[in-house]
């Protein structure tokens, strides 16, 4: 974002910080450069996500490379993953969860014959599993 500093209080800034004035302004066009340049990006990313909603951040790289090269743009790939993550245009991927257990079956399931009881000492109570048989 461009602040409108009067040019006085530009130049004493600069001087402050030990930079040229040309310098802050050459840092404001290129952010100026960089903001068209995204905007442009992000509109191609867009319009290939109209018609394919879950193409991939790497599938996309490839597919922009000749629609931006039009606009005289090169991207490098880690810039296209960090800029859609910032407008949150990545694919999340939806996480596997195991199935271990299933209690809904048509076997016999046993009650819980240790469960009013009170373990007092060691080796009182023996447990084991045999679902792997």
């Amino acid at each position: 974002m461009k602040q409108d500093f009067p040019k006085l209080g530009i130049k004493l800034l600069c001087r402050l910080f030990g930079k040229t004035r040309h310098a802050y302004y050459d840092h404001q066009w290129r952010l100026q450069d960089e903001g068209l340049k995204d905007e442009i990006v992000l509109q191609h990313v867009l319009s290939v996500r109209e018609k394919q909603k879950k193409t991939s951040t790497l599938k996309l790289h490839f597919m922009l490379q000749e629609m931006l090269g039009q606009h005289g743009i090169k991207i490098r790939r880690d810039y296209l993953f960090s800029l859609m993550r910032q407008h949150g245009l990545e694919i999340r991927r939806r996480k596997r969860k195991a199935v271990t257990t299933n209690s809904r079956h048509w076997m016999h399931k046993y009650n819980n014959l240790i469960k009013e009881l009170i373990i007092n000492h060691p080796e009182q109570v023996w447990v084991s599993d045999i679902t792997y048989i």
